[in-house]
C-alpha cells in the first residue's frame, strides 16, 4: 500500500487538522485522545468530509486534489468504512444486511460471501434478527459488510469500543489476520495503547490536529 496524504488541512471547531504523510504499512494506527481529529481524517479519506486543502491518493488512484478542484465520488473510492456509530438495518436479517453491502457487479473470489462469512465465523448468525445480536456479534457483521464491498482500503474507527476483554482479544486476532487473508490494508483509529500495540505496525500520534510523532507503537506507547 502507498497512501499519500499531502497538504491536508481541515478547519475544525477547536483547531485546524494538518497532515502530511506517506503511509506504507498494511496496518497503520491513528492514535490519540478524543477530539484530536482522528475521525475527521478518516471521513476525509473516505470522501465523507471535504478538506479545505488536500492531495490524497491510494497507489495509482487519486482521491482528492483541491488544487485541481477534483474529488473522486465516495462510491468510486472502493473504501470499506466502519464508523464508530455504525448500525445495521433493524428490519433486515443478518444475511440481508450483508448482501446489502456486497459488490454485486463483479464476482470477487477473495471477497466472496462464503469466504468473508467463514473467516469472521458468523455462519450461525446469518438468519438472526440483528436486534438480537450482542455488541461483539454486531461488530463482526459490520466488518463483514465492509469487506463484502471488495474494498481497496479498510478504515476502522474504534471498532472495539465497549467490548469486554475476551471479545476484544478474539476480534483483534481476526483484524490482525485481515491483510494476510484478503490482501487489504487498514487504517485503525484508537485511543487504547494496548489495541495499537496489538494490531498496528506503525502509528501516527495525533494531538490537537497535528502529527506529534509516528513510528513503532511498541516504542512510542510502551
Amino acid at each position: 500500500m502507498k497512501l499519500e496524504i499531502h497538504k491536508f488541512t481541515l478547519r475544525l471547531k477547536q483547531f485546524t487538522l494538518e497532515v502530511n504523510a506517506d503511509l506504507h504499512f498494511a496496518r497503520t494506527g491513528i492514535f490519540g485522545p478524543s477530539g484530536a481529529g482522528k475521525t475527521s481524517l478518516l471521513e476525509s479519506i473516505a470522501g465523507l468530509r471535504k478538506p479545505n486543502t488536500a492531495i490524497i491518493s491510494l497507489d495509482d488512484r487519486l482521491y482528492e486534489n483541491t488544487e485541481q478542484n477534483y474529488s473522486l465520488p465516495v462510491r468510486l473510492r472502493k473504501i470499506g468504512y466502519v464508523p464508530q456509530d455504525d448500525s445495521l438495518f433493524p428490519h433486515l436479517s443478518v444475511r440481508r444486511n450483508l448482501l446489502y453491502g456486497s459488490d454485486s457487479k463483479t464476482e470477487h473470489v477473495t471477497f466472496s460471501f462464503d469466504h468473508v462469512v467463514s473467516f469472521l465465523q458468523i455462519t450461525p448468525l446469518l438468519d438472526r434478527d440483528v436486534r438480537t445480536l450482542s455488541r461483539g456479534e454486531n461488530q463482526r457483521i459490520v466488518i463483514a459488510r465492509a469487506l463484502l464491498s471488495a474494498p481497496r482500503l479498510l478504515l476502522l474507527d474504534e471498532p472495539l469500543t465497549a467490548l469486554d476483554a475476551k471479545l476484544k482479544s478474539a476480534i483483534l486476532e481476526q483484524l490482525r489476520s485481515l491483510h494476510d487473508e484478503f490482501g487489504i490494508p487498514m487504517l485503525y483509529v484508537t485511543h487504547d495503547p494496548a489495541e495499537a500495540i496489538n494490531i498496528c505496525e506503525e502509528i501516527l500520534m495525533l494531538e490537537s490536529g497535528k502529527i506529534a510523532s509516528r513510528g513503532d507503537p511498541r516504542r512510542l506507547l510502551a
